[in-house]
């Protein structure tokens, strides 16, 4: 029987070659493996209205998108969105584990197409209670599904495809292709529907290039609270409005106070809000935190009790684009940033040593300055038009007062201040653009986020002036 399903679709392939008008298009394979499946869906009224395929490579690839588009055409969008690589080999009669690669492609293809069909012209009628879950391929936004799931709301699950690079791939990160897969996977195995977003040209666009320019310009940039207030969850939020969604729920550790402001997270070491501070009030309106409340090793236990495939696996600890390749590396080839060697001076400008280029140096940073001296020294600034990196010892980066552009407030006044991701709060007065610091903070880096709190609120944010 496995045979005779497999060489229907192989001698008879459903959809290939059809025209689905103003359908939308996705595809996965290529050169690397020899394999490629182009997927074409539309959408209306909530159910697929058509769908289409071509692929070259190996006959596999062929019957897998057949299969692919005999499960999915004509059906309702959320029940195409639980079609995976189980379901198409199945309905293949079964695939030996050297032709599996061929339905994961078709999975991948039918999905990247589906996520941009949806978005594109999706209008699923509005469901109470429905939430949307941003899943990320890690153990946190996993659970954050397990327990919407067990809440009992009708649960749909997204993932975004952010970043491709041919020289790294950044397969390790969280936003890559493999990311994705592993997010399907999770989700189905919880009988959710799940949705891939390539949002790869906006991410590079509104994210990866503005990173590069602040580092050209000799700022240090903190591209993650841009992509999280101006790009992924506002495009998610849309996607959620696409499926009828009410809400959408993320594994943030992160909280709501009861006015709809942003709240620290119970859990401390791991309370993410600094990345979240972008976010408007309306996008927060609608953001659910299911993490909130929980602590890292009761997330990673409540994924092992649920055998959830995530369980152990490691978090992320770098931006997701520098996943698998160097910074100076990646500054070089997507943003021409080659070494410019210059001067190391102290703050009397004398020439202490020489550097690669300014641009590979932070406000604090200590490592990698390569100078002899008595005491530690510390990058005091960087000087992007001379190509010079001040130092001197640690009390010479203390301040006071800090400068801030860009700034948004909600409407309470700020009795502190965080200036760097993993730094405390420092109690603080704000006064137009010029905060004013109750103790020295060591390392203000212009560039960086300014993320003001009224007790554990976060009531706004700012961006570093140099």
């Amino acid at each position: 029987m496995a045979d005779e399903r497999f060489e229907d679709h192989l001698r008879h392939p459903r959809g290939r070659g059809r025209d689905v008008g103003d359908g939308q298009v996705g595809a996965a394979g290529g050169a690397a493996c020899g394999d490629l499946v182009r997927f074409s869906v539309a959408v209306r009224a909530g159910h697929v209205r058509a769908a289409g395929f071509e692929a070259s490579g190996c006959g596999a690839t062929t019957a897998a998108a057949s299969a692919a588009v005999e499960l999915v055409d004509g059906a309702a969008v959320l029940d195409a969105a639980r079609v995976g690589a189980p379901q198409i080999a199945a309905e293949l009669g079964g695939l030996s584990a050297g032709k599996l690669h061929a339905a994961d492609l078709a999975s991948d293809a039918l999905h990247r197409a589906l996520g941009a069909a949806v978005r594109a012209d999706g209008a699923l009628e509005p469901h109470a209670g429905r939430t949307l879950v941003a899943m990320s391929g890690g153990v946190d936004s996993a659970v954050a599904a397990l327990l919407c799931a067990r809440d009992g709301r009708d649960v749909a699950a997204v993932t975004l495809e952010l970043w491709a690079d041919p020289d790294n791939d950044a397969e390790a990160s969280c936003c890559s292709a493999a990311a994705v897969r592993a997010a399907r996977v999770v989700a189905h195995g919880l009988g959710l529907p799940h949705f891939t977003l390539d949002l790869r040209r906006e991410f590079r666009a509104g994210v990866v290039e503005p990173w590069l320019r602040d580092h050209g310009a000799g700022l240090t940039a903190n591209p993650c609270v841009r992509c999280n207030g101006h790009l992924r969850l506002d495009a998610m939020l849309d996607f959620a409005d696409r499926i009828g969604a009410e809400t959408l729920s993320t594994g943030h550790y992160a909280r709501r106070t009861d006015d709809g402001l942003l709240r620290l997270a119970a859990d401390a070491r791991k309370d993410q809000t600094y990345m979240l501070a972008a976010l408007s009030r309306a996008a927060l309106a609608r953001l659910r935190f299911p993490l909130g409340e929980q602590r890292k090793e009761e997330v990673r236990a409540l994924a092992r009790e649920a055998g959830l495939s995530v369980a152990r696996k490691p978090d992320s600890q770098d931006l997701c684009f520098l996943a698998g390749t160097g910074r100076a590396a990646f500054l070089a080839r997507h943003g021409g940033l080659d070494e410019r060697p210059g001067d190391i001076v102290d703050c009397d400008g004398r020439v202490l040593g020489r550097h690669r280029g300014h641009h590979g140096f932070t406000v604090g940073q200590r490592k990698g300055l390569r100078v002899p001296a008595r005491e530690p020294l510390y990058v005091v600034a960087t000087d992007a038009v001379a190509n010079t990196v001040t130092v001197g010892p640690r009390e010479q980066l203390a301040t006071r007062t800090v400068r801030v552009r860009g700034l948004r407030m909600h409407g309470r006044e700020p009795d502190a201040v965080r200036l760097r991701y993993r730094s405390p709060a420092v109690r603080c007065r704000l006064e137009g653009d010029a905060v004013h610091l109750a103790e020295p903070f060591h390392g203000a880096a212009p560039g960086q986020t300014a993320v003001f709190l009224a007790g554990d609120a976060i009531v706004g944010c700012a961006t570093i002036a140099p």
